[in-house]
């Protein structure tokens, strides 16, 4: 599965952004997706999750309520949307697939680029 984040750049604080990680090769369907996040000079961290079918999403803990996961299977695209942006966002953001999804970064087996989300205070 190759992977594609885009969607990322500069936003002013309060504004929404959705990315979008497009797969291509392997059947998409059969695949979890997670986004990760990794600020400068920080850590990547989890955002959140969805399942192959859609069907169940995950949050990371500070995640919850601003972030919504969402896919198009048919698109082979999973979107991350991110309302009421925090300066704190400002990050790359990651998009990684693998049959089981997961919290763990280590778990995935496919990684798109990432894309880099900026915002302004």
């Amino acid at each position: 599965v190759q992977l594609q984040a885009s969607g990322g750049g500069l936003v002013q604080a309060g504004g929404s952004l959705r990315l979008s990680c497009v797969a291509s090769g392997r059947t998409f369907s059969n695949y979890g997706v997670g986004w990760f996040r990794q600020p400068p000079a920080k850590e990547r961290t989890f955002v959140g999750a969805i399942s192959a079918n859609g069907k169940i999403t995950s949050y990371g803990d500070s995640m919850k309520g601003r972030f919504t996961i969402s896919r198009d299977n048919a698109k082979k695209t999973v979107y991350l949307q991110v309302n009421t942006l925090k300066p704190e966002d400002t990050a790359v953001y990651y998009c990684a697939a693998n049959p089981r999804g997961g919290r763990i970064d280590s778990e995935y087996e496919y990684w798109g680029q990432g894309t880099l989300v900026t915002v302004s205070s």
